[in-house]
């Protein structure tokens, strides 16, 4: 059976966004090649004509994930008025605690990540650098606030997930957007991010 020329860039992305999803839920390192490739009906023998290792693929999938968090947190010149407001209340929010797969790959994978190579981490402190100037800019300019408040962005959600009771949970994602809002004076959104629902 022959393949059509675009069918190994076509499973390589598959292959991504399946393994972006197992990874943030489940952990990367505890999952194998044969699991990852059977999420896209593939035999883990096939995994090698489209990484070279299990690292590279890992590598890959976090260049990708933190180039999407940075092109939807840092903005753009046609971002709201309001636009880290509204960042902040989906981050901070139950939705995004409980779906793992869909969020930050940071709070999912940051231990992972610490561990890696050079080039994976190289990667992440672009994308936060990025976001850390955007909202600096948006916040008069200091790059204090703006790390501070990835930080407590991060370290928030990963709280919120350490915890078993869900009324704790949402006391601390309502406390750390009370907090923010209080210290920075971020006006609130008008109504939730799309496709999130209020803690």
């Amino acid at each position: 059976m022959r393949y059509s020329s675009t069918h190994k860039q076509e499973v390589r992305e598959k292959l991504l966004a399946s393994s972006r999803a197992i990874a943030k839920s489940g952990g990367f390192e505890a999952t194998g090649v044969d699991a990852l490739m059977g999420a896209i009906g593939m035999t883990g023998g096939a995994f090698y004509s489209h990484f070279p290792s299990k690292q590279a693929l890992f590598e890959a999938l976090i260049s990708e994930e933190v180039d999407n968090s940075a092109d939807m947190l840092a903005g753009n010149e046609n971002s709201p008025a309001d636009h880290v407001a509204r960042c902040l209340r989906g981050y901070l929010s139950s939705f995004h605690v409980d779906n793992a797969d869909k969020g930050c790959a940071l709070t999912a994978l940051g231990p992972e990540i610490a561990r890696a190579g050079p080039g994976v981490r190289k990667a992440v402190e672009a994308s936060l650098k990025r976001t850390q100037k955007n909202w600096s800019d948006r916040l008069g300019g200091d790059s204090d606030d703006a790390w501070a408040l990835i930080s407590q962005c991060v370290g928030a959600v990963v709280l919120a997930r350490s915890v078993e009771s869900e009324k704790t949970r949402k006391e601390l994602l309502a406390a750390s957007r009370r907090f923010i809002d209080k210290v920075y004076a971020l006006e609130p959104p008008c109504a939730t991010s799309a496709g999130h629902k209020k803690a």
